[in-house]
């Protein structure tokens, strides 16, 4: 019998290449939100891909910004965490990018000791003349790095790419249970499935002034019963959040129990309230709270 494999397989970029889309992809299972704006991921979330001889550790990481505020510190933080235990790296860029955000990351990218697989997304957008200038841009960029064109959107070259990290990964036992396919609880996917409906529904800064809270998550063999809250940092932006006779808090609600229900595979009834926590995207102690470090 061959030995068994194991390993964490962090990916990382510039926001919105679709570095959630392919960890979906990859997982088989919607575990990172998705949304067209930027900073949709604010956690490092873990999918867990489980064969007879093999576990793939996914680590999806928020996009490489340049920090403007003490939420976003505590995002670049989990990207930090990624290159720390990673036993390969995939690094993602999107057609017509041109490096990090943050240069300090493509030094260490550049410098790496372990696997690089640079993933060239959305290649369904480009010409082939336009692809190979790109990947010759790259390998004078990164000359260690692996370069895969692809498209996560299409499933287009993912599956090779699975089959070649499944070849990088070192000889070692399960480091987690083979059922599991998250470290996260199941609040957390409550949390941002909301959090994936704000996004899609309000615009400029209400979305990123949100979090979400889920105080209460009871399951029983028909039902499962969430109560929510949707933190914002001022009274006006409470407002927004609510809408007219509560519509707009509706809306949201709706969207949000339809997704919950697929994820789950079970009846769902949601309660959702809004309370101002003010300034809580720049407060150590309330960032702690909502597991930023």
């Amino acid at each position: 019998m061959e030995k068994h494999k194991a390993g964490y397989v962090n990916i990382i970029g510039n926001p919105n290449v679709g570095k959630s889309t392919l960890m979906n992809a990859f997982v088989g299972e919607k575990l990172s939100i998705i949304t067209a704006k930027a900073q949709t991921t604010r956690h490092r979330i873990l999918g867990i891909v489980n064969g007879e001889d093999f576990q793939m550790i996914l680590s999806d990481t928020p996009g490489i910004i340049k920090p403007a505020y003490q939420l976003q510190d505590s995002m670049m933080n989990f990207v930090k965490s990624a290159f720390e235990d990673a036993d390969v790296l995939l690094y993602m860029v999107e057609i017509g990018e041109k490096g990090l955000k943050d240069e300090a990351f493509l030094e260490r990218l550049q410098q790496s000791k372990i696997p690089v697989l640079l993933l060239l997304n959305k290649i369904d957008t480009a010409t082939q003349e336009i692809l190979e200038s790109q990947i010759q841009y790259w390998q004078e960029q990164l000359p260690r790095a692996e370069i895969h064109p692809l498209s996560a959107l299409t499933k287009f070259n993912v599956k090779p790419i699975f089959n070649r990290i499944l070849e990088l990964l070192p000889v070692a036992p399960p480091y987690f249970p083979k059922d599991q396919l998250t470290d996260k609880p199941e609040r957390f996917f409550v949390n941002e499935i909301i959090r994936e409906k704000i996004l899609e529904h309000y615009k400029k800064e209400i979305p990123y002034s949100v979090e979400i809270e889920t105080e209460e998550f009871l399951e029983d063999e028909e039902i499962i019963r969430i109560r929510s809250v949707i933190m914002v940092e001022r009274d006006s932006q409470k407002g927004i959040i609510i809408g007219h006779k509560g519509n707009a808090l509706k809306r949201v609600g709706i969207a949000a129990r339809k997704d919950l229900e697929k994820f789950f595979d079970k009846q769902v009834h949601i309660e959702l309230f809004v309370k101002v926590n003010k300034n809580w995207r720049s407060n150590a102690r309330q960032l702690r709270r909502f597991g930023y470090e």
